[in-house]
C-alpha cells in the first residue's frame, strides 16, 4: 500500500474512531440527562402526591394511619425510598411523629435551612439512585390554609419529602442503546473504509508509478511508462505523463543528435539523457562565449593563452602543449607548454622545431591519438613514455593546412576523460581556427607596412609606430640608445649611369652589410631612398662611434656588382646620443641627421658624432 492510501486510510479511520467516540459520549450524556430528566418529574409528582394525601389526612383527622400511606408509596416500582422528615416548628406543636418521620440525615436538615428543593444522584457511580429532597412551606394562600392548622409563620418550612429512585436500569438501557448506535456506526465505517480503499487503489498504484519515473527523470531516464488502472482522471493522468515523457524523450534525443552534429561526433548512449544533453549544451554556450572572447582579443598570442585556459579549467588538462607552424620555414614554435607561454618544447623532440614535418599532426592534418600505441608518433618525448604518459595531438585547420597542434599529455587515469572531452576540445579549436587565421594575416599585412618591400628591413612608417616604445624602453633601463643615419655617397650617379635595377642591388647588399655588423637587438630602417637609420639599443655614443666606423670601413672594403662590372662605394655616417645629445627621440635624430650633412660636407666616406658646433641655426627640429 502506497503512503497516500495509508494516510487517507489511517484519516479516515480516526475520524470514524472519533465519530464513534464522539456518538457514544454523546448517547450517554442524553441518557443520563433524560433520566435525571424522567427521575426529577416522577419524583417531584410522587412528592406532591404525598402532600396533597398527608394534607387530606389532616383535614379528615386521619393522619395516624400516614403510615401505612408512606409505606404504600415507598412500594411503588421505581421509588426505593420515600420518607417525610418534620421540621422543627411542627415537632415543637406536635411531636416527634411516627418512625418514618424522624430519620433525618444532612441534605434533609440542607433543604429545610434554604427552604429550596433539592434534586440529586447519590450512591456512586456502581450504583446511582436519584434522590429528591421537597420541602413543605407554610402558606395562607390556596385551597389550604396550612396557618389554621400550624402556628407558624408565613414561609415557614413545616417538613421535607425525601424520595429515592434508582436508574441503574435506565443506564443500562442506555449503555445498550449506545451499543448498538456504535456497532452500527462501526459497520458503516469498515463498509466506507474498504470501500474507500478500492477507490484509492488505483490512484495510489499510479502515484507509486508516477514517484518511481519521475526519480528516473530526474537522472535522464524517460524511458519508464505508467500503466493505465482506470478510465477516469486517474487513468488520463498516466495517458498524459506518458505522452510527456514520450515528448521528451523524442525532442532530447533530436537535440542531442543535432548537437552531436554540430561537435561533429557520434551521440554517447547514456541512460542520463537529460544531462548529457544538458552538459553537452552548456559546452556549446561556452564554445560560443569563448569566440566572442577571442575575436576581441589582438593578437593570436592572446588567443593561444585562451585556449590554454580553457585546457586547464573546463577539462582539467593540465599538462599540455600549443604549438604554431610556420609553413614558409617550415618550423614550429612552442607558444605554450603546461600553461607557461613561450616555454620551451618539453613533451616532445626538440627537434621538431626545425623541421616541422617531424610532427605526425602537420604531416597527415588529422589528429593522433597515442593512448593505445604511443610509438605511433616518434617525436613524442622518451621519457614522457617512460613515465607512462600518453597523448591526443589535436591540429587547428588553416588556409587548408595545420596552423597548430594542441598535443594533450595524459596520465592512465586521465584517458577515458580524454576520449569523452575531445568531441568539445575540437570544437574550440574549429572556432579558434578562422580567428588564429584572421589574427595572422592581420599581424601580417601590418608586419607588411612596418618592413621595407625590397630590403627587408624596418620602414619609417615602423619608426613612428614604435618610436615611443623604444624611448620608454631607455627610460625603465636608464640606458642610452645610439642613433645613426646613413647615407650611401654619390648614389644617384649609380643609378643615372647603371640603372635602378643595379641601384636596388646595391641598397639590397648594403641592408645586408649592415644586419651583418650589428647585434639581434639593434634595429635596421630604411629612412628614404638610400638613406638608413641604424637604432643601437643599450649603447651610448662613444660605443656607437666604434659600430658606425666598423660599418664604414665593411661599406668601403665591399665590392658592389653592376652586372659585370665591380664598384667600390663610400658610405656617409651621422650619430647622435639619447639622452644625452638630445632629450626627445625626435631631437636627437634630428642632431644625428645634422652630423650626416657634416659628413658628407666634410668630403664623405666618414663618422661623424654630434657636438652642440653643429646646431648653428637653432632651427626647430
Amino acid at each position: 500500500m502506497s503512503k497516500l492510501q495509508n494516510k487517507t486510510l489511517f484519516s479516515m479511520s480516526s475520524v470514524m474512531f472519533l465519530l464513534m467516540f464522539v456518538i457514544s459520549l454523546a448517547g450517554l450524556a442524553s441518557f443520563r440527562d433524560f433520566s435525571i430528566r424522567a427521575a426529577t418529574e416522577h419524583t417531584r409528582t410522587t412528592a406532591e402526591m404525598i402532600r396533597v394525601a398527608l394534607t387530606e389526612s389532616m383535614l379528615n383527622g386521619t393522619m395516624d394511619t400516614r403510615h401505612s400511606l408512606l409505606e404504600r408509596i415507598a412500594g411503588v416500582e421505581g421509588l426505593d425510598e420515600a420518607r417525610v422528615v418534620r421540621g422543627d416548628a411542627v415537632k415543637e406543636q406536635f411531636g416527634e411523629g411516627i418512625a418514618m418521620e424522624t430519620q433525618a440525615d444532612r441534605l434533609d436538615y440542607q433543604v429545610m435551612i434554604t427552604g429550596e428543593a433539592l434534586y440529586t444522584l447519590v450512591g456512586g457511580y456502581l450504583n446511582p439512585r436519584f434522590r429528591a429532597t421537597i420541602p413543605y412551606i407554610a402558606s395562607s394562600k390556596g385551597d389550604v390554609n396550612c396557618l389554621n392548622c400550624h402556628q407558624v409563620k408565613e414561609g415557614t418550612v413545616l417538613g421535607v419529602v425525601t424520595l429515592s429512585a434508582s436508574i441503574a436500569h435506565m443506564r443500562t438501557a442506555g449503555i445498550i442503546t449506545v451499543i448498538v448506535l456504535v456497532s452500527v456506526v462501526a459497520l458503516f465505517s469498515i463498509i466506507s473504509l474498504l470501500y474507500l480503499r478500492r477507490i484509492l487503489q488505483p490512484l495510489a498504484l499510479t502515484a507509486q508509478e508516477v514517484e518511481h519515473a519521475v526519480k528516473l527523470a530526474n537522472s535522464g531516464d524517460f524511458s519508464v511508462r505508467i500503466q493505465p488502472h482506470t478510465n477516469d482522471e486517474i487513468g488520463a493522468i498516466a495517458k498524459h505523463f506518458n505522452t510527456l515523457s514520450t515528448g521528451i524523450t523524442n525532442k532530447l534525443t533530436e537535440i542531442r543528435h543535432n548537437v552531436a552534429c554540430l561537435v561533429q561526433t557520434q551521440p554517447l548512449e547514456t541512460t542520463d539523457l537529460l544531462t548529457d544533453t544538458a552538459n553537452t549544451v552548456s559546452g556549446l554556450v561556452k564554445v560560443s562565449q569563448f569566440k566572442q572572447a577571442i575575436e576581441e582579443d589582438e593578437t593570436s598570442e592572446e588567443v593561444f593563452q585562451r585556449i590554454s585556459e580553457v585546457l586547464q579549467a573546463e577539462f582539467q588538462f593540465n599538462t599540455f602543449s600549443i604549438y604554431e607552424i610556420d609553413s614558409n620555414r617550415k618550423q614550429i614554435r612552442s607558444v605554450c607548454v603546461d600553461g607557461i607561454a613561450q616555454a620551451p618544447i618539453q613533451w616532445c623532440s626538440p627537434d621538431i622545431g626545425d623541421k616541422c614535418t617531424a610532427c605526425r599532426v602537420v604531416r597527415t592534418g588529422h589528429y593522433i591519438d597515442g593512448r593505445e600505441n604511443t610509438l605511433i608518433c616518434r617525436s613524442f618525448s622518451h621519457d614522457a613514455q617512460s613515465q607512462g604518459y600518453k597523448y591526443l595531438c589535436l591540429p587547428v585547420i588553416q588556409s587548408g593546412g595545420v596552423g597548430s597542434v594542441i598535443q594533450i599529455v595524459l596520465k592512465p587515469e586521465e584517458e577515458a576523460s580524454a576520449e569523452r572531452a575531445r568531441p568539445l576540445v575540437e570544437s574550440y579549436l574549429r572556432e579558434a581556427a578562422p580567428v588564429l587565421q584572421a589574427k595572422r594575416l592581420m599581424a601580417s599585412l601590418r608586419e607588411s607596412t612596418l618592413n621595407d618591400a625590397m630590403t627587408g628591413l624596418r620602414n619609417r612608417r615602423f619608426l613612428e609606430e614604435y618610436a615611443e616604445t623604444l624611448v620608454n624602453q631607455c627610460k625603465r633601463r636608464r640606458t642610452a640608445m645610439t642613433l645613426m643615419m646613413l647615407d650611401l655617397d654619390y648614389f644617384k650617379t649609380v643609378n643615372d649611369t647603371y640603372g635602378h635595377d643595379i641601384g636596388d642591388a646595391i641598397l639590397i647588399d648594403l641592408a645586408a652589410i649592415f644586419m651583418a655588423n650589428v647585434r639581434e637587438s639593434d634595429l635596421v630602417i630604411r629612412y628614404g631612398g638610400e638613406e638608413f637609420l641604424i637604432i643601437l639599443l643599450d649603447t651610448d655614443a662613444e660605443a656607437g662611434v666604434s659600430v658606425a666606423d666598423k660599418i664604414r670601413a665593411a661599406v668601403e672594403n665591399h665590392q658592389f656588382k653592376a652586372g659585370s662590372t665591380l664598384l667600390t662605394k663610400t658610405i656617409s655616417i651621422g650619430l647622435a646620443d639619447y639622452p644625452n645629445d638630445g632629450q626627445a627621440f625626435w631631437q636627437a635624430l634630428k642632431f644625428a641627421d645634422v652630423s650626416l650633412y657634416a659628413a658628407k660636407e666634410n668630403g664623405r666616406n666618414q663618422v661623424v658624432r654630434f657636438s652642440q658646433e653643429l646646431w648653428v641655426s637653432k632651427e626647430k627640429y
